[in-house]
């Protein structure tokens, strides 16, 4: 630490003091904050000392340089604790806390603030909006809290009148969930100022308010203050709002808080036998402000309601003296009530809501303590003894956590070492709340006495009592001590000074009266903030209830509370200096700052750190975390005992000079060992990272790669399922298509898996194959000739032609049929050209170039295309050689136009038939199929065209090859059977 910082900064660490003495101590705590460095360590505790002007080391530069980092690793600061705490409660899931002490004006709520800034700004690295929301009520119910608990006395400009304890909880990745807020012994006698001197002038008027402070009784003093309220007032106002509260509500807290400065000017005046009011329009703007009646608030102030033995109830008339306490009681119970819905309508908002421990993990808890310091005034009342009291046992905690339990710790592991002297204030603890002996005993019993017991009669019962006691005196038990006054005053010699109490009015506050009919008047308001406030005002006033527990045994119960809570947290500690009384950043007021460190006992603290160890922890822990820094432990050891594994660990890293062994822990002396652990940790955990990624990922993969084999083995499975299923189901369906009528034409096939889509269009086919030949195989030879000449024709045409004769015969030669003149001239035409077969005649009507038609005959044999006159006994017109012809056209209508298309462009345009078309006589696929049909086979038996044939349909574009499709029809056409009526 001392190379953190240069040596004329002095020693950052109280612990490296050359000796430890008070002159060495205040010597080293003056020259760090005359050179601005106002904290230093002690071990874990950060002495803080109040610099009384703005300091420029709390921005985001300085929090990145702290997060993460260990204690030791920067200089001391807030920021160091604040982290330490992070990372105890996070790394190891120990709920831990921040215990800020010191005196008023030491700077203990700036430190808690800076505190829960840090925490804010190290968390919710995602920044997820509901983690964010809960940081911004955290922070921000910080300004509402200061602004209606905090106030500005003589000593400190922004003192706590309240005790306040946060628990901030926090999930297992580290991020604040909900929180809690705890108040205590707030001081009553307030008032709130920035109300007048902030609020707008509409918003005054609604509650019948001057802007001037010092026309009101509460706000006289110090109304000539020149501090500006209106941003103030702005600031908690925005908070409020982010907090959660409805404007409802906020209106209801202006209007609560109009009605007490109202309460605070009533006066009253005897008239006769009665008291009234001398401002009848102050309690009528109270009415309205409280949503009461005039009449009811009248009553409340100026009568009590009293139930007599026999259960009649009677209206007891108050003195002049007995309204202005109940005046004062109301205001300050309005006050106090008011505070303490604020602090539940937060908790309300930053409570962790629908929490699981299965599902969410550990919830961890760091609290943070800021309470008010110990109290030295001209006049100490019983605030100033409740205050003080709890002081002392906050003081006794850290004795206890910091001094006896580390001593008492060292002898149970057998550690040897310097036992110290501390300073143990137990005994004056005992004299505040020991039972039937101390004075908070003393107060209660003389609280519940029977007749009248006054404040004197109060102190002599103390004087009789506590005598005897060190710590205890009066003018009674001292006569000689001038500074008593008789029958007024007590002095107890608390650790942090000699306190002298004014006893006059300790009963009445601690009995904390309050008459019933004010509780009753607010609860029956129309107001739902003031009736919640009031839940007891629904009590009538026959009813018996037990009588509640005095001011100070709540707030004793309260402390103790505390007190247990903060015991089983890890405690990190910030002690508090207050360098001088006059607020100056230059004046350290040595005799001021040596008191505050012999009552804080830092000066004991230095001397245990010094005498003892800087770090402890049980071998099992020590070992989980460094074991992973030497060779013979990682991973896991193979000694006896883990004492035998943490000792080889020091071994290695030769510092067994700087170490004890106990029964349980290993002790490490100075800071410096562990940081170099904390450094050699640090470098191997991302290897160890990278390994366990490496192991967790092939883990993860071989997972997954068994996963897949077996989603493939099953997915194989299921597919060889699939295909005997299609298989079984074709078996089923077709395997009794041989004794079918139609060959199994009608039995639908099922639908076959994806694997199988290629195979079975295969066997569709082999079965299309099969089914055809069941067909052909029928039909008889002489037929043969018809079916290939029909099945030419419908793959020439391709469905283009709608009708074209495939329902009825072809006959071909009709010419033979119908005159012997024909036939004659065909026996000769045979004769000379030597054709062998007579592929098509008929009568046709032929059309020219110029659109004239005539009657002709034609005659189609394969060798010739003859054009005959039929009214000339078939005389031969025109002869052209059938290899000549190139191609056919047909339309794709009903008429019977045929275009045969020659190599010497000599293309013959007729008409198949003369006259009317007669039904079911198309022959223009006749002679299409028997063309494509003689082609085709010439072509296959190897008969040698000087030219290709083609087809058109609609036009002159030729389609298909004809042999071509010929095959195709064979396969599809044929196969399915469409070719035949």
């Amino acid at each position: 630490m001392a190379e953190l910082e240069g040596l004329e900064f002095g020693k950052s660490d109280f612990v490296l003091l050359d000796e430890v003495t008070m002159e060495q101590f205040m010597e080293n705590l003056k020259l760090r904050f005359e050179k601005g460095r106002i904290y230093t360590f002690i071990g874990e505790v950060v002495v803080s000392v109040n610099p009384y002007r703005e300091m420029d080391i709390y921005g985001k530069e300085v929090v990145e340089a702290y997060r993460g980092r260990e204690l030791y690793e920067n200089p001391p600061h807030l920021f160091s604790v604040a982290d330490a705490a992070y990372k105890t409660m996070k790394r190891r899931a120990k709920d831990t806390c921040i215990v800020i002490s010191g005196e008023s004006g030491a700077g203990k709520t700036e430190a808690s603030k800076y505190i829960m800034q840090y925490i804010a700004a190290i968390t919710n690295p995602s920044q997820r909006a509901e983690v964010e929301s809960v940081k911004n009520v955290l922070l921000k119910s910080n300004c509402v809290l200061e602004a209606f608990g905090n106030a500005k006395t003589n000593r400190n400009n922004n003192s706590s009148r309240f005790g306040k304890y946060m628990d901030i909880n926090f999930n297992f990745n580290g991020d604040p969930t909900g929180g809690h807020i705890n108040n205590y012994l707030l001081e009553k006698v307030r008032a709130w100022r920035k109300l007048l001197r902030g609020g707008s002038e509409e918003m005054l008027q609604s509650l019948f308010l001057q802007r001037d402070p010092s026309f009101y009784i509460y706000t006289r003093e110090g109304a000539s203050s020149s501090v500006s309220c209106s941003n103030l007032r702005a600031a908690v106002l925005t908070a409020l709002k982010v907090i959660g509260f409805r404007a409802q509500e906020i209106d209801s807290i202006y209007m609560i808080l109009g009605a007490i400065l109202h309460l605070g000017n009533l006066e009253f005046a005897t008239d006769g036998e009665s008291v009234r009011v001398t401002a009848p329009q102050a309690v009528e703007n109270i009415a309205i402000l409280t949503s009461t009646t005039a009449a009811d608030v009248s009553k409340a102030l100026l009568f009590r309601t009293v139930a007599t033995g026999g259960g009649e109830v009677i209206d007891k008339g108050h003195s002049e003296q007995e309204a202005n306490y109940g005046r004062d009681a109301f205001s300050k119970a309005l006050y106090e009530r008011l505070f303490s819905w604020i602090v539940s309508r937060i908790n309300a908002v930053i409570e962790v809501k629908d929490y699981n421990p299965v599902l969410h993990g550990k919830n961890t808890v760091i609290g943070v303590l800021d309470i008010y310091g110990f109290e030295i005034f001209d006049n100490n009342s019983f605030e100033q003894f409740c205050i003080n009291y709890c002081n002392e046992k906050l003081h006794q905690l850290f004795i206890e956590l910091i001094l006896r339990q580390e001593q008492e710790e060292y002898d149970r592991e057998g550690i040897p070492w310097q036992h110290i002297d501390y300073c143990n204030n137990q005994i004056i603890v005992d004299l505040v709340e020991q039972p039937h002996r101390g004075i908070i005993s003393i107060l209660d019993e003389a609280c519940l006495g029977v007749g009248k017991v006054t404040d004197v009669m109060c102190l002599e019962s103390m004087d009789s009592k506590l005598g005897q006691h060190p710590h205890y005196t009066s003018r009674k038990l001292s006569p000689t001590d001038k500074s008593l006054e008789f029958q007024r005053h007590f002095r107890i010699r608390h650790y942090a000074g000699d306190v002298t109490y004014s006893v006059e009015g300790f009963l009445e506050k601690n009995k904390d009266p309050l008459f019933q009919d004010f509780k009753r008047l607010m609860f029956n308001s129309t107001n739902p903030v003031l009736s919640e406030m009031w839940p007891e005002g629904r009590l009538d006033i026959t009813e018996v209830t037990k009588r509640p527990l005095t001011a100070a045994t709540l707030f004793k119960n309260s402390i103790v509370a505390l007190v247990d809570k903060l015991a089983c947290k890890d405690p990190y500690y910030v002690r508090c200096i207050k360098p001088n009384e006059v607020k100056s950043p230059m004046l350290f007021d040595d005799a001021r700052c040596r008191h505050q460190v012999a009552y804080l006992g830092l000066l004991e603290n230095v001397r245990v750190r010094r005498a003892g160890f800087a770090y402890r922890q049980p071998y099992n822990r020590f070992l989980q975390r460094y074991k992973m820094t030497c060779e013979y432990t990682w991973p896991n050891h193979l000694m006896e005992s883990d004492r035998e594994a943490v000792e080889a660990i020091v071994k290695q890293h030769d510092f067994h000079d700087d170490v004890e062994y106990g029964h349980t822990k290993l002790f490490v002396r100075t800071p410096r060992s562990l940081f170099t652990l904390e450094q050699e940790r640090a470098a191997l955990i991302p290897i160890l990272v990278l390994f366990l990624q490496k192991v967790w990922r092939g883990a993860l993969a071989r997972m997954r790669c068994r996963r897949i084999r077996a989603i493939y083995r099953i997915m194989s499975c299921f597919r060889r399922y699939k295909v005997k299923a299609h298989f079984w189901e074709v078996e089923r369906r077709l395997g009794g298509v041989r004794t079918m009528a139609d060959y199994g034409r009608s039995v639908q096939w099922p639908a076959a898996p994806a694997a199988l889509a290629h195979f079975h269009a295969i066997t569709q086919q082999l079965y299309h194959r099969w089914w055809a030949r069941q067909v052909v195989k029928n039909i008889p030879p002489s037929d043969m000739a018809e079916v290939r000449a029909k099945v030419a024709a419908l793959s020439a045409l391709q469905g283009e032609r709608p009708t074209w004769g495939c329902g009825r015969v072809w006959e071909r030669d009709y010419l033979s049929h119908t005159s012997a003149h024909f036939v004659q001239v065909s026996k000769e035409l045979k004769n000379k050209d030597q054709f062998s077969t007579i592929l098509f005649s008929g009568f046709v009507r032929k059309v020219n170039r110029f659109n004239k038609s005539t009657d002709r005959a034609l005659f189609i044999t394969d060798k010739h295309v003859y054009k005959l006159e039929p009214r000339k006994h078939f005389r031969v017109l025109k002869k052209i050689p059938l290899d000549n012809v190139t191609g056919l056209s047909v339309t794709s209508g009903a008429d019977q136009m045929l275009v045969l298309h020659t190599s010497s462009k000599d293309d013959i345009l007729v008409c198949l038939q003369r006259g009317e078309l007669c039904p079911n006589q198309d022959r223009v696929g006749e002679v299409l199929g028997t063309l494509s049909d003689h082609f085709t086979r010439s072509v296959h038996w190897g008969t040698t065209y000087r030219g290709k044939c083609q087809v058109n349909v609609g036009g002159p574009t030729p389609l298909f090859s004809l042999a071509a499709l010929y095959w195709h029809l064979w396969a599809q056409k044929l196969y399915s059977g469409s070719c035949f009526t």
